[in-house]
């Protein structure tokens, strides 16, 4: 049997990158996929590529920001399947601007996308979990262990990532809810987030960054986002059972050193 046989997940963030590989793992692992996104025409050409390979998946665009469309959300896939067994808050943004220049407007706007709606989706999963049970995961970063000069409010909003996964997951274990909760850390990732962020700095600058990655992380490379879909599909997985309130780092050695 596949490891999601029969499972119904919810991705946010699910048109590009990340967000897309953990849907098209998922959903070769047996799942039926409710894959969500702010970009619904990208996000309905994906699902509708993926349904053409056989699989079963579904796109509703959708604003994380958003509460009452995180209620509509959910009531689509209780309507639809009548239970949800895994979310993946994957959905966020970056916003390059170090300390000076960044604006009170962009902090809350990265904190909107990266944190507030991982309590939003969190908090509504739990309700929907709890009787039978369930596995949330939040995509923090490894942004959310150091801190970079050009990124404060990403490194703010996925340290808080972090550290409210741990307060709900010992929430629900300690209330006895069959509901696990658990970060995935991401490092460096070949994704349209990097490439763009690589495309704002520009000419030297980009190449120097560049560079200076090969050389930070151990393994020299970029992760592909297949390879971080693979540990968000153990996470999702019976495999992950005795985990919850966890840090799972996938960084090709980046916080080893």
């Amino acid at each position: 049997m596949k490891r999601l046989q029969d499972k119904i997940c919810l991705v946010t963030g699910a048109a590009s990158g990340i967000g897309l590989a953990i849907a098209q793992a998922y959903l070769r692992e047996g799942a039926t996929v409710l894959m969500t996104d702010l970009d619904a025409d990208k996000g309905e050409v994906e699902a509708e590529r993926l349904r053409g390979a056989g699989l079963n998946a579904l796109f509703q665009q959708h604003d994380v920001t958003d509460e009452m469309r995180w209620t509509q959300v959910m009531e689509t896939v209780k309507e639809r399947w009548g239970r949800l067994d895994v979310l993946v808050n994957n959905a966020g943004i970056a916003i390059l601007a170090d300390v000076e220049t960044l604006t009170l407007a962009q902090w809350r706007k990265t904190n909107a996308v990266n944190l507030d709606a991982v309590f939003i989706g969190t908090q509504q999963a739990i309700a929907a979990m709890k009787g039978q049970g369930g596995s949330i995961i939040n995509v923090a970063s490894i942004e959310g262990f150091i801190g970079e000069p050009m990124v404060p409010s990403y490194n703010a909003s996925k340290g808080g990532v972090r550290i409210f996964t741990r307060s709900a997951a010992a929430h629900c274990a300690r209330k006895g809810y069959p509901v696990r909760i658990n970060n995935l850390c991401p490092g460096y990732a070949a994704t349209a987030m990097i490439s763009g962020g690589l495309e704002e700095m520009g000419g030297d600058v980009a190449a120097q960054f560049s560079g200076y990655l090969q050389q930070r992380i151990p393994m020299g490379r970029l992760a592909t986002p297949d390879e971080i879909a693979k540990a968000a599909l153990f996470l999702a997985s019976d495999d992950s059972s005795y985990m919850t309130g966890s840090d799972l780092v996938v960084d090709g050695g980046y916080l080893a050193q």
